[in-house]
């Protein structure tokens, strides 16, 4: 008997391990940890929606609309019955499939999120949904994970062709991606799809003069969007200058009404259902949804929140110091630094560290475009970070036993 004969046979005496069944080698391939971290979030955004819901029936109800107190934890509820599939669907792709599947969506939502600003429906002054008649989606949320999985694959490519200008290629394509967001306009959307492509090219070996250069353009960039971009220079100065007027004032109110919503709490919060200034929140249940976590079950249940999303990164960085796949790789890396950016951005506005920006917390904020494409994202995570223990060895994690 060999060693891998050998090896087989105590892990089919283990527990199961052998079974090579598709769901048997997708249950024990996958990375388990990462995936129970991503349903104890999606749990905590339930229980977070159901809190914020009260406060946000109340605010968008009127005299011809009146919505039940739990209106949108049950529409949660739903999303969530949906992006559960879809997730573990994405998972189990094979990575060529799952490559495949994002250089194709990828393409389709960039052509949508050309005309939504055209014919997308409008929410609290921007344009950034298409409506399907039933129900509106937000094109730059699933765009999101899949032009993130296309970046790099074609970052990738470099290692095989050393003469490939993939950073012109890369930049370009964000350039395009960021002009169509502003249009709506998006700003916190431009900010974590800019993000993510400086974070690949370092991850990706780009020379350091190209690095250099690049974060010399950050501030200029920065100059210029507050000088020519309304929407920038609005936030901006309701942040920088609480006495403003306008959107600026509306925007400075709600970082306001957020910190105070957080601390309201205290340590350990007035209890499920007890909270008061979140009634003063305007999207209690979206972006503004961790300060009513704060509030309700306090300033200790945030800071697991904070560190559930570091260790969902961590792991993934992890897991990827042994990855000789180049694609694999950035894909999982990017997907990783897109998620964690995201809710760093979140969770900075909600305690007033940055302007507004109208940032969902991953898995945990209202929606249906949000929670979909999320599940989408971390399903080609999980799936490029599958190992199969008889075939991959890795030197960081301790091997099996030989008796």
């Amino acid at each position: 008997m060999n060693a891998d004969t050998g090896l087989i046979a105590r892990v089919k005496r283990r527990g199961g391990r052998g079974d090579r069944s598709p769901l048997g080698a997708w249950f024990w391939d996958i990375d388990r940890m990462l995936l129970l971290l991503t349903l104890f979030l999606i749990a905590i955004g339930l229980v977070a929606v159901a809190a914020a819901s009260p406060a946000t029936a109340v605010r968008y109800s009127g005299e011809h609309r009146k919505i039940a107190p739990l209106y949108y934890f049950w529409r949660q509820l739903m999303w969530v019955g949906v992006s559960l599939p879809v997730m573990f669907l994405v998972s189990m792709l094979p990575v060529a499939t799952a490559r495949r599947f994002a250089l194709g969506g990828a393409a389709l939502l960039v052509a949508l999120l050309a005309v939504t600003p055209f014919i997308g429906a409008v929410h609290n002054g921007a344009r950034r949904w298409i409506g399907l008649g039933i129900a509106e989606f937000q094109p730059s949320e699933f765009l999101k994970p899949l032009f993130i999985v296309t970046v790099a694959w074609l970052l990738s490519l470099k290692a095989k062709d050393e003469d490939l200008p993939t950073v012109l290629i890369t930049g370009g394509m964000t350039a395009a991606v960021a002009v169509l967001l502003m249009l709506q306009p998006d700003f916190g959307q431009t900010v974590i799809f800019c993000v993510v492509w400086m974070a690949l090219l370092t991850i990706a070996g780009t020379p350091t003069r190209v690095l250099l250069g690049l974060a010399a353009c950050v501030p200029a960039g920065l100059v210029a969007a507050y000088l020519f971009y309304s929407t920038a220079r609005a936030r901006i100065d309701a942040f920088l200058f609480p006495g403003v007027e306008g959107e600026g004032a509306a925007d400075h109110f709600q970082v306001n009404a957020a910190h105070d919503t957080l601390t309201a709490g205290g340590w350990t919060g007035t209890g499920p259902g007890g909270g008061q200034a979140k009634f003063g929140l305007p999207e209690a249940h979206t972006d503004y949804i961790f300060s009513v976590i704060g509030e309700e079950f306090g300033l200790i249940a945030c800071s697991i929140i904070a560190i559930t999303f570091l260790a969902i990164v961590v792991r993934v960085f992890v897991k990827l110091l042994d990855e000789h796949d180049e694609f694999k790789l950035l894909a999982a890396s990017g997907l990783a630094v897109q998620f964690g950016a995201q809710a760093l951005v979140s969770m900075l506005v909600n305690t007033g560290l940055a302007p507004s920006k109208g940032m969902t917390l991953p898995f945990i904020s209202y929606g249906g475009s949000s929670m979909i494409a999320l599940s989408i994202g971390m399903g080609l995570l999980l799936a490029f970070t599958r190992r199969n223990p008889f075939l991959t060895r890795s030197p960081y994690v301790v091997k099996w036993g030989t008796t």
